[in-house]
């Protein structure tokens, strides 16, 4: 169940990156990170990796877009 949880995190997580990736709304990519990583830690729980990986992708998307656009943009 945590796992399903942890994925539903990583979508809306997901769905809010597509949003961030418009020119000057990079800032919504804090939040996204913040909301992954809530469904990681939830996803930790579960016997299965699949929703917990699937956020660090989710988190490793949103840092290498806030990366590029020097943290704000």
């Amino acid at each position: 169940m945590a796992n399903i949880i942890a994925f539903l995190f990583g979508l809306v997580a997901l769905l809010l990156a597509f949003v961030g990736f418009i020119p000057l709304l990079g800032w919504l990519n804090w939040l996204t990170i913040l909301i992954a990583g809530v469904g990681a830690v939830i996803g930790m729980i579960s016997s299965k990796n699949g929703g917990r990986n699937f956020c660090f992708v989710v988190m490793a998307i949103c840092a290498l877009r806030l990366w590029i656009g020097g943290g704000i943009i």
